[in-house]
């Protein structure tokens, strides 16, 4: 399998200050076998883009609960209390989006597209240093895309080429992050022949994929 790739060869790439999409929602979807490489490995002052921080004790809320993140772009961290308690002490950088906008920051970022056009957040704390736009005569706010290093992702069904299958709520974010991300990584859960996934039930095609964890 020419994009299998070991934890330890994939802890080697990791670096003090890289950037990394998480995708999934509240740990379900989570990669964590390679959450776990991450912690173990002590990479710190991480940039974290994720939908949500998931639990102290699961998904990558355990880099939160690690301290290893230093800025975090999210749109919910509620069910993660050491999220806020790290806001509150200074110790970490949040940058709030709302998911529909998040999503789409991130398809721009894989897309090559200078940002997305949004009315979300106008005269709210979301709009604050934002540039407005105006598109016949009303007021949109220009997000920018958003692109990282890494995209750690988990696909629930794969082939060995990198084809991917996400169930359920693990499909969140996942497809546009495998878009948007120099170096895209995945977990699978269930490995399988290349052909026997159908063409049209494909979520994410290898050619996004560059390394598929093969560690057991």
């Amino acid at each position: 399998m020419k994009k299998a790739i070991t934890l330890a060869e994939l802890t080697a790439k990791f670096h003090d200050g890289m950037s990394v999409m998480m995708g999934g929602f509240l740990g379900n979807g989570t990669p964590e076998r390679i959450v776990d490489a991450l912690v173990e490995s002590g990479v710190k002052d991480l940039t974290l883009i994720t939908n949500d921080t998931s639990y102290p004790e699961m998904g990558c809320g355990r880099l939160i609960a690690n301290h290893q993140v230093k800025k975090l772009i999210v749109s919910h961290i509620g069910t993660n209390p050491l999220t806020g308690e790290q806001l509150n002490d200074g110790s970490l950088e949040i940058e709030f989006s709302p998911q529909g906008t998040l999503a789409e920051r991130i398809r721009c970022g894989g897309s090559g597209l200078g940002g997305a056009l949004t009315s979300t957040g106008l005269g709210t704390v979301i709009a604050e240093g934002k540039e407005l736009v105006k598109v016949d005569g009303k007021e949109y706010l220009l997000e920018k895309p958003i692109r990282a290093e890494f995209a750690f992702l988990k696909g629930s069904i794969g082939d060995e080429k990198g084809n991917l299958v996400y169930k359920g709520t693990s499909q969140n974010f996942q497809p546009l992050m495998a878009m948007a991300a120099d170096t895209v990584v995945v977990e699978i859960e269930e490995l399988v022949p290349v052909g026997a996934i159908e063409p049209h039930a494909v979520h994410t095609p290898s050619i996004f994929v560059d390394h598929i964890v093969v560690d057991k």
